[in-house]
């Protein structure tokens, strides 16, 4: 099995904003960020397209003309009541215990960057289920989502995972080898 992870193209948002789970548009450079997605991958070879619901993410799926299975548990991490608020304006007595240790404290109304790992490592024990060893399957979703999995794959800390760079459009292939995952193309590390 041939799985493809493939950030969202470019969102239409001001930098600064924080944003998870919002539902944003994207950019006027979908058509040819999707494009140049499309000339990395032999696209005729897939066979399963899987995506995070959200806009960003639906856009780019349904561009490879196959029936799209989306699924919550692809989603970016939830920023509750963080949600599209500037970061500078983020309340400093809740956002210090957060930064401090945003693995395992809830962001206020939302989630930790544990739970939404193990959402990511659900996610992949499903399509292991149901996904036969020659498939090559196409997934679209976030970059915090993508970390998590890429960091539980490498069996590296969730604390250190940020130093994997993940551009927009960003691909990463993993492979199903000898019973486990392996990252075997697309991965950068500061």
């Amino acid at each position: 099995m041939e799985i493809y992870l493939i950030r969202h193209t470019t969102p239409n948002v001001q930098k600064g904003i924080c944003y998870g789970q919002s539902d944003l548009e994207v950019t006027a450079s979908f058509a040819t960020e999707a494009d140049h997605i499309h000339q990395q991958l032999a696209v005729q070879e897939i066979s399963k397209v899987y995506s995070s619901p959200l806009i960003r993410c639906k856009r780019l799926a349904e561009t490879f003309k196959k029936e799209v299975v989306f699924d919550d548990r692809l989603k970016e991490l939830d920023f509750g009541k963080w949600e599209l608020c500037p970061w500078d304006d983020i309340n400093e007595k809740e956002l210090k215990p957060w930064m401090n240790d945003f693995v395992n404290i809830k962001v206020p109304e939302g989630e930790s960057y544990l739970m939404l790992q193990q959402r990511a490592i659900d996610f992949f024990s499903t399509i292991n289920q149901y996904t036969t060893t020659s498939e090559k399957i196409v997934v679209v979703t976030h970059a915090g989502w993508m970390r998590a999995i890429m960091a539980y794959i490498q069996k590296i800390d969730l604390k250190d995972s940020f130093a994997i760079e993940l551009q927009y459009g960003h691909i990463v292939t993993i492979q199903y080898i000898d019973n486990q995952y392996q990252i075997t193309s697309g991965l950068n590390q500061s």
